[in-house]
């Protein structure tokens, strides 16, 4: 049985590149079906404009976006840049996980044991990678991807021996309560509603599983950071940060519901869902009241943290030590 020092490394990349724009090119079917709650694997891909099935050449990844020069062929609609994105992001993030955590194992690490350490990052980053993208366009984290991933985590521990269960469950407990209890108990009480989503929550939980507190803590902090930084570059660029149009025509939809109630009590429920959520209330022009997506952020900490970010803490502690 080969080990890892006997496979040709251009074998390795090219088969995780090529398996990485595959799973990309399901990531665009997650992003665009999983929040409108639809089947992922049935009907096959179609044409959003015109609903015509789109055939198999045309749905290689990345190329058959360029081939077809971002149109359909089926009616010419313009196909998003977003796809060859999200497919190009798939090929490589898998090489990435292959650097950071494959080729760095000692070169007699057989390849199953190798490939059983692959495919959870791997995993991880897919759907690290989904997330951020329904969030920039509907600004909701799926259960399925936060919670599905905290259980992949700690499911997980044994094969990536990065952090004990403990460690992990210790992790998952404290990045949850990072934001749960200032931004939505303590939030809620000042001001009626929570001032983060329970999907962010979710989401520094999944990085504490994943790599204990200090991948919590490092998400969070260093999502709030680049957060910050691009919600300001965006201001200044734009003079305003406009919410998604999803989120707003979904505002509008819930509003609608509640005018057309049959019932009063029907009526006071949907109005208390409104006044609960995050993003009832449309946001303002002036930066403190803009309303960014915060998902993507901290889905950019925690593959930071994953990629670096143990290696930049440590060197932080050593460096407190000498001082």
């Amino acid at each position: 049985m080969p080990t890892l020092g006997e496979l040709p490394y251009w074998f390795m990349a090219g088969t995780v590149v090529a398996l990485g724009l595959a799973f990309g090119s399901f990531l665009n079917v997650v992003v665009y079906r999983l929040p409108r709650g639809e089947n992922l694997a049935h009907p096959p891909s179609r044409c959003p404009k015109c609903g015509k099935q789109i055939r198999a050449f045309d749905n290689v990844p990345l190329f058959g976006w360029l081939l077809l020069l971002g149109k359909a062929r089926c009616c010419g609609a313009r196909i998003s840049p977003r796809y060859p994105l999200v497919e190009a992001l798939g090929g490589l993030s898998a090489w990435a996980v292959l650097e950071v955590k494959v080729m760095t194992l000692p070169s007699e690490t057989l390849w199953h044991q190798a490939l059983f350490v692959f495919l959870p990052y791997f995993a991880l980053v897919l759907g690290l990678i989904a997330a951020a993208f329904i969030d920039l366009e509907h600004m909701i984290l799926p259960d399925e991807i936060t919670l599905g991933g905290t259980v992949l985590g700690l499911a997980t521990v044994p094969l990536r021996g990065e952090v004990s269960w403990k460690e992990a469950a210790i992790g998952a407990g404290i990045g949850f309560v990072m934001i749960w209890l200032p931004f939505d108990v303590l939030y809620r009480k000042l001001r009626g509603r929570a001032g983060m989503g329970m999907g962010d929550a979710k989401l520094t939980m999944l990085a504490g599983a994943w790599f204990g507190w200090p991948g919590a803590v490092f998400a969070l902090l260093a999502g709030a950071v680049q957060g910050t930084v691009a919600a300001v570059v965006l201001f200044l660029a734009q003079g305003k940060i406009e919410e998604p149009e999803a989120v707003r025509r979904e505002r509008e939809e819930l509003r609608l519901a509640i005018e057309q109630a049959e019932t009063d009590e029907e009526r006071r429920e949907l109005e208390e869902e409104l006044a609960a959520d995050p993003i009832g209330e449309e946001a303002g022009d002036d930066l403190g009241q803009a309303r960014l997506p915060f998902g993507p952020f901290l889905v950019l900490g925690t593959l930071e943290f994953m990629l670096f970010g143990r290696a930049w803490v440590e060197d932080y502690l050593a460096y407190l030590r000498v001082m």
